[in-house]
C-alpha cells in the first residue's frame, strides 16, 4: 500500500447557521495524531475509496480515543459512497443492518466498518422512519457536514483525514475534548427521544473518559429515563455490557443510579436510603471493582458473573418471599431463580448462556457449607467451581459468618489432590455401625385381601 502523502492544509471557514459553528481544520502539529497510530487496514480502505473518487475519513470513537492518547478498539470510516458502491469495491465485504445500513470489510477476523454520510433530509435521499420521536430506521444519506452534525456528542463528530493528516471539526468537539466536556449536538431532549440509549452512552463516556456533562446535556436524563422501556431488551444487554464490563463499572454505577437509568434496567437491585440516595450491596460493588481490575490486567470477564452479582439481592428477596409462603430449602432457591431470571430478561435480554452461568453460581453457594466427605471433592471438580468460589468470597465480605467457610475453601485449594481427599474424608461423619434401616410404609390392603 502506498502511504498517504503530506499535502498543504487549507483552512476552511464555512459557517453552519443551525450550529453557529465554523468548520475548523486542525493540523498535525496541534492534534498530534500520526498515521502510524491508525490501523493499516483502515488506511487502505480509505485510500481505496478515494482512488475510486469518493470522500472518506476516519470518524467517531477512534479519532476521539487517539486524541485522548488511548488505544482505539475500532477504526470506523465514513464515506460519500453509498453502501452498494462500497460493497462493489471490496470483495471481502458484507452489507449489514436495517436500522442503519453499513458495510463490513473483512481482513481475516478483523473488521472495518464503513458507513455512508448520513443527512438531515426528509427521506427523499434514502429512508427514515420515526415512531413517537424515536428514530427506528435511518438510511437518509447526506454530506460530510450533515454527517458530523447528526452524531450524538461533539467529541464523537471529529473526522481524521489521513491524506493531509488533519482533524476536521464541525461541532467544537476538539475544544470540548480538551476541556473535558461532554456536550450533545442539538437539543438534548429531542436527541434522547430519537434514541434513548444515548443517555446510557452519556454515562459511559463520563465514567470511562473522566468527562463532565454540560448542564443542558445532563438536565433531561432523569426525566426521560423511562424511555429505556421502549428500547429492545437485546440492545440494552449490549449497552449494559459496554458500561459495566469495560473497566469503569465502579464509576458508572453511581451515575446510572443518580439519573434513574439503572433502576429502569435492574429495578430490584439497588436500595434507597433515608436520604433518597441509591446504593448497591457489598457483593455488587466489590464485583464491579474486581471486574474493573481484571479488565485493567487484561484478564477475561464474563457477563454471567456480573449478572449473578447484579441479581443477588433480588434473588434473596424472592427466596424470603417463597419461604414465607411455606416453600423451603432448594425448592425455594430453584423457584426463586426461575422467577428472578424470567422477570429480568423481559427488561434486559440476558442470553441463556449467561443466565446459565449465574444459575450455576447461585446453586453452588449452599454447597460450600457442606465441608465433609466426598461431596467436597465433587464440588472442587465442578466446571464453575472457581466462579462460584469467587462469588463466595464476595458474600463473605458482607457476611462475617461466611468468612471461616471461605477460608476453609481457600486453604483446601492450595493442597495436593491426595491432601484434599484426606482433609475432606477427615471431616466426614463417623460411621456409627449399621446404616439405619429406612422405615417402610405399611402396604395398603386391597379390597380382596380385606
Amino acid at each position: 500500500m502506498k502511504p498517504f502523502g503530506a499535502v498543504s492544509v487549507v483552512h476552511e471557514q464555512k459557517k453552519y447557521k443551525h450550529l453557529n459553528q465554523e468548520l475548523r481544520i486542525i493540523p498535525e502539529t496541534e492534534h498530534g495524531i500520526n498515521n502510524e497510530q491508525v490501523c493499516q487496514h483502515a488506511l487502505w480502505v480509505i485510500q481505496r475509496l478515494r482512488e475510486a473518487g469518493y470522500d472518506a475519513y476516519l470518524v467517531g470513537g477512534g479519532v476521539r480515543d487517539l486524541l485522548m492518547a488511548r488505544n482505539p478498539k475500532d477504526f470506523d470510516i465514513a464515506t460519500s459512497a453509498h453502501p452498494e458502491e462500497v460493497k462493489a469495491l471490496f470483495a471481502r465485504s458484507r452489507l449489514i443492518g436495517r436500522r442503519f445500513r453499513l458495510v463490513h470489510v473483512y481482513f481475516g477476523r478483523y473488521v472495518i466498518e464503513v458507513a455512508t454520510f448520513r443527512g438531515h433530509g426528509d427521506g427523499t435521499n434514502g429512508e427514515r422512519h420515526v415512531e413517537g420521536g424515536r428514530i427506528v430506521r435511518d438510511n437518509v444519506f447526506g454530506s460530510e457536514e450533515e454527517d458530523a452534525l447528526r452524531r450524538d456528542f461533539t467529541i464523537n463528530a471529529l473526522m481524521y483525514d489521513p491524506q493531509n493528516r488533519t482533524v476536521r471539526d464541525y461541532t467544537g468537539g476538539y475544544r470540548d475534548l480538551r476541556d473535558g466536556i461532554l456536550r450533545m449536538i442539538g437539543d438534548p431532549e429531542t436527541r434522547y427521544r430519537e434514541d434513548p440509549v444515548r443517555m446510557i452512552r452519556a454515562v459511559r463516556f463520563c465514567s470511562s473518559r473522566a468527562l463532565t456533562m454540560d448542564a443542558t446535556t445532563e438536565q433531561p436524563i432523569s426525566k426521560l429515563a423511562h424511555l429505556l422501556r421502549d428500547v429492545s431488551p437485546a440492545r440494552l444487554f449490549e449497552e449494559v455490557c459496554k458500561v459495566f464490563l469495560s473497566g469503569f463499572g465502579s464509576n458508572a454505577l453511581p451515575l446510572m443510579a443518580q439519573y434513574g437509568l439503572f433502576q429502569e434496567l435492574f429495578p430490584y437491585t439497588l436500595e434507597q436510603d433515608a436520604q433518597g440516595d441509591w446504593h448497591g450491596d457489598t457483593v455488587l460493588s466489590q464485583a464491579l471493582s474486581n471486574t474493573d481490575l481484571r479488565v485493567a490486567q487484561d484478564k477475561p470477564v464474563t457477563p454471567g458473573f456480573l449478572m449473578a452479582a447484579m441479581l443477588w439481592r433480588p434473588l434473596q428477596q424472592q427466596i424470603l418471599a417463597l419461604e414465607a409462603e411455606g416453600l423451603t430449602g432448594m425448592d425455594a432457591v430453584s423457584e426463586a431463580i426461575d422467577a428472578v431470571l424470567e422477570e429480568q430478561v423481559r427488561l434486559v435480554a440476558i442470553p441463556r448462556r449467561y443466565t446459565a452461568i449465574a444459575r450455576e453460581i447461585w446453586l453452588m453457594q449452599p454447597r460450600f457449607r457442606r465441608m465433609r466427605g466426598k461431596r467436597v471433592l465433587r464440588l472442587l471438580g465442578e466446571r464453575r467451581f472457581r466462579a462460584a468460589y469467587d462469588f463466595l468470597l464476595l458474600r463473605a465480605l458482607e457476611s462475617p459468618e461466611l468468612q471461616p467457610v471461605a477460608q476453609w475453601w481457600t486453604e483446601i485449594q492450595e493442597k495436593s489432590p491426595q491432601e484434599q481427599e484426606q482433609q475432606a474424608l477427615a471431616t466426614a461423619p463417623v460411621n456409627r455401625g449399621a446404616r439405619r434401616k429406612r422405615r417402610r410404609r405399611p402396604r395398603r390392603k386391597t379390597n380382596e385381601e380385606a
